[in-house]
């Protein structure tokens, strides 16, 4: 939740609020907040705590997706 900033400074991540989002354990509406720590998404649930984490999107997207690739050129 703290990442260094410049010259040794610790700042905390800005948290934001998903506006609308309903979380899905607890079904309550606008206590959804989001953040990234480390190059992970995080969500956390206000009311009942709970949380999800993922990779972001871009990280997802990767062109160069396993699915995509033909062969590996070896030279020998």
């Amino acid at each position: 939740m703290q990442y260094q900033a410049g010259e040794g400074k610790k700042v905390k991540a800005k948290k934001r609020f998903i506006a609308g989002a309903s979380c899905p354990h607890c079904s309550q509406q606008d206590t959804l907040r989001w953040w990234i720590d480390n190059n992970i998404e995080l969500v956390e649930c206000v009311d009942c705590h709970y949380t999800e984490q993922r990779k972001p999107q871009s990280v997802e997207k990767n062109k160069h997706s396993e699915q995509e690739m033909i062969g590996i050129f070896r030279p020998e």
